[in-house]
């Protein structure tokens, strides 16, 4: 799952969203340098990434790009699904989501002072760019595909990957709407 994914399974916790939010910028020798809070939003961050990477219906999605974007083919998913997530969230949340977004942005903005460099970098653009909102429509998807796509060491192709969502969209829709619900299953009990 992407960020908005992340931060949405993180419920009302704030400490628990900023640990899921940061967790990929995160080496495991430094979990103890945070609160237990965060660090237990890092690990939950953790236990999410394993569990949909182990998951069939992921797989199943992770096995139609394969071909076109080989070891990419994860990081596009997790994409396309937070693009699912975005595109319905009033089918999972009542407040909507440019409020959601700007809510977690300044969630994460209070806790500045904790964030690894890497975050601090790129969340400027983040908020400014209000990915997490934009993640909901085509031109967002494919703006984040680019970026990550110019930041890859090899070739990826990331950046015709919107057109693979657009081209296949009903079989990427239905594996999330068949996924997702296991995934906020798993995730409830951790609370």
């Amino acid at each position: 799952m992407n960020y908005l994914a992340h931060c949405f399974l993180s419920g009302n916790d704030e400490e628990l969203l900023v640990g899921n939010f940061i967790a990929d910028s995160v080496r495991g020798s430094q979990l103890q340098l945070f609160p237990e809070r965060i660090a237990a939003g890092i690990i939950l961050h953790r236990q999410i990434d394993a569990f949909t990477d182990s998951h069939p219906i992921v797989q199943k999605s992770k096995e139609r790009l394969r071909p076109s974007y080989r070891k990419y083919a994860g990081v596009i998913a997790d994409i396309y699904y937070d693009h699912f997530l975005a595109a319905n969230f009033p089918e999972y949340s009542s407040v909507p989501l440019l409020t959601y977004a700007q809510q977690v942005y300044t969630t994460i903005q209070k806790y500045q002072f904790i964030l690894p460099e890497r975050v601090q970098y790129f969340l400027p653009y983040m908020v400014q760019q209000n990915w997490l909102f934009n993640y909901a429509n085509f031109e967002g998807i494919r703006k984040s595909l680019t970026g990550l796509s110019r930041r890859t060491s090899f070739v990826s192709n990331m950046e015709t990957a919107a057109d693979e969502l657009e081209n296949n969209y009903p079989f990427y829709k239905e594996d999330f709407n068949k996924f997702f619900p296991d995934l906020q299953q798993f995730v409830q009990p951790k609370f």
